[in-house]
């Protein structure tokens, strides 16, 4: 199960994925695969990546992204499910790791930001390389919908990196259409100094850093303005997937430093709170949706393979689509 842990990010995964997506010859990242990518796949219509929490336990989320594939009905070919593996510091110690593997500081994945070894990539910049392979019309010449998902820590990454998103573009020049869905994450980049608890802000030094706003930028979003940023993310399709039951203000790894309880008391107030926030901004957020799971909490699979998580992923017709 897709779930997680106590101390999550201080234990070694219990397995790295077996396949690899090279980044700019700078480093290669362990992923999943449904099908072998470097052969050409003309069934393929539709790629979901689907991002791990906090442990960093692709193998789980990977067969969780499997029953939900099986859920929607989809377990021919024409879907190819993707779970990229974001390693970090504490797995090179409990693993003999190869040189080129890509590795980060504890949780510094899930805000983009550069990689420890064996180059300052950005998890981001695997994004990247993921939408650009699937980019490639002479592997995927049917291809017509890309859905990047995360759970948890993976909502995190996934949240920001639409805020960016670079590979968007290689997709969209192949007119192949792209959506974001962020489910139970712990924070959200703001894009202004407000916060539904400014009192806890106002005492709180940086709370509007990135990855929790965007008074600093990671380097890879260096020499963007932010009001760029903000228009560029609200033309983005983005679904923000929210269990009703994810509302313990002491869970285990809910994020409690006063940057992220400036945010709200839980995730699934901290989601509600940034999606309105963000349609009392500049015209709205037409392209933005919030989508409640009825009873879930913090359970990555029980989100991803609900009714409102397989329309999310697989446009299965759910009440949801109808928010």
């Amino acid at each position: 199960m897709a779930q997680e842990e106590d101390i999550p990010h201080k234990q070694p995964v219990k397995a790295i994925a077996d396949a690899r997506v090279p980044v700019d010859n700078r480093g290669v990242n362990p992923v999943y695969l449904s099908a072998d990518w470097s052969a050409p796949q003309p069934q393929v219509t539709r790629a979901v990546v689907v991002v791990h929490g906090i442990r960093r336990n692709a193998d789980d989320y990977f067969q969780s992204a499997l029953r939900a594939q099986a859920a929607a009905g989809e377990t021919g070919r024409a879907a190819l499910m993707i779970v990229p593996q974001f390693l970090n510091d504490t797995d090179a110690n409990g693993y003999d790791l190869a040189p080129d593997l890509l590795r980060w500081r504890t949780e510094e994945w899930q805000g983009g930001e550069p990689a420890l070894a064996p180059a300052p990539v950005s998890s981001f910049e695997v994004f990247d390389a993921i939408l650009a392979r699937l980019a490639d019309r002479t592997r995927f010449p049917n291809l017509a919908q890309v859905v990047v998902a995360g759970h948890s820590g993976g909502g995190q990454v996934v949240q920001r990196y639409a805020i960016g998103a670079r590979g968007e573009a290689a997709l969209k020049r192949a007119g192949i259409a792209v959506r974001y869905v962020v489910a139970n994450p712990s924070s959200y980049a703001y894009f202004s100094g407000e916060r539904p608890e400014p009192a806890i802000a106002a005492a709180c030094p940086g709370y509007n850093d990135w990855k929790y706003g965007l008074a600093t930028l990671p380097p890879y979003l260096a020499g963007q303005t932010p009001e760029a940023l903000e228009k560029a993310y609200l033309a983005r399709r983005v679904i923000y997937l929210l269990g009703t039951a994810d509302n313990d203000p002491d869970h285990h790894v809910l994020d409690k430093s006063c940057k992220g309880r400036a945010q709200g008391p839980n995730r699934h107030a901290r989601g509600h709170a940034y999606a309105a926030y963000m349609q009392a901004r500049n015209g709205g957020t037409p392209n933005h949706s919030v989508w409640d799971v009825p009873g879930v909490a913090h359970d990555g699979d029980q989100m991803l393979t609900s009714e409102r998580g397989l329309a999310a992923l697989f446009d299965v017709p759910s009440v949801a689509a109808r928010k």
